[in-house]
C-alpha cells in the first residue's frame, strides 16, 4: 500500500529500521558532492601530509594547474581549506586545512588503509603513519567514542536520526500546480 504518507514505505508508523528514504538527503551523499572527485581528495591528502603551497602541490600530484586552481577555490570556498598570504612581494598563498578540513582526516585514513590492504603491491603500502606517542607504525581503526569497541559493518545498525527526511506524499498526491494549468 502507497497512499499518502507511505512513500518509499515510510509512513507514520514505519518500521524505524526502514532506510529506503536516506539517499535524498543523507550524510554520506552530502559530503561526496564536496569531497568525492579523485582530486579533491588528493588534493586533501597532500595538505594532511603538510604540503600547503601550490606550486608543491602541482608538482607532487602532476595535476594540470586549471584543475588545481578549480578545486583549490572550492575547498576554499566550502571551508575545508583557508587560502593565507604568506608572502608580499610577490603576493604569494598558501592553503591550511581548517578545522572542518581536519576532521576528514579520518576518511582519507580510512581509504588509505584500505587500499594498502587489498591495493599495495608485494613490496606493501608505499606510505606508513607513525604514531608520534609511541613511535610505532600505525593501522588505525575505527573506535566506538563511548565504549571504546572497533566499529565494523557487523556491528553496527543504522537506523533514523534527528535529520532524517520524512519523504512527503508521492507526486500524484500532490496539489495541482495552478501556475501549470495557466
Amino acid at each position: 500500500m502507497n497512499g499518502p504518507g507511505h512513500a518509499h514505505g515510510l509512513g507514520t508508523a514505519a518500521d524505524p529500521s526502514d532506510l529506503t528514504h536516506r539517499f535524498d538527503g543523507d550524510s554520506v551523499s552530502r559530503a561526496l558532492d564536496l569531497v568525492g572527485e579523485r582530486w579533491t581528495m588528493l588534493i586533501l591528502r597532500e595538505a594532511f601530509f603538510g604540503v600547503r603551497r601550490y606550486g608543491q602541490l602541482a608538482r607532487n600530484l602532476n595535476i594540470p594547474r586549471p584543475t588545481l586552481s578549480t578545486r583549490l577555490r572550492k575547498l576554499v570556498d566550502v571551508g575545508l581549506l583557508d587560502r593565507v598570504q604568506y608572502a608580499d612581494d610577490p603576493e604569494r598563498f598558501e592553503y591550511r586545512l581548517t578545522a572542518s578540513g581536519r576532521e576528514l582526516f579520518g576518511a582519507i585514513v580510512v581509504l588509505m588503509r584500505w587500499g594498502d590492504t587489498y591495493l599495495a603491491g608485494p613490496e606493501g603500502p608505499p606510505i606508513v603513519l607513525t604514531h608520534a606517542n609511541c613511535g610505532q607504525v600505525t593501522r588505525p581503526k575505527l573506535t566506538c567514542d563511548v565504549c571504546g569497541e572497533e566499529i565494523a559493518i557487523n556491528n553496527v545498525t543504522p537506523s533514523r536520526g534527528p535529520g532524517f527526511l520524512d519523504a512527503g506524499p508521492e507526486p500524484h498526491d500532490a496539489p495541482a500546480d495552478p501556475e501549470r494549468n495557466s
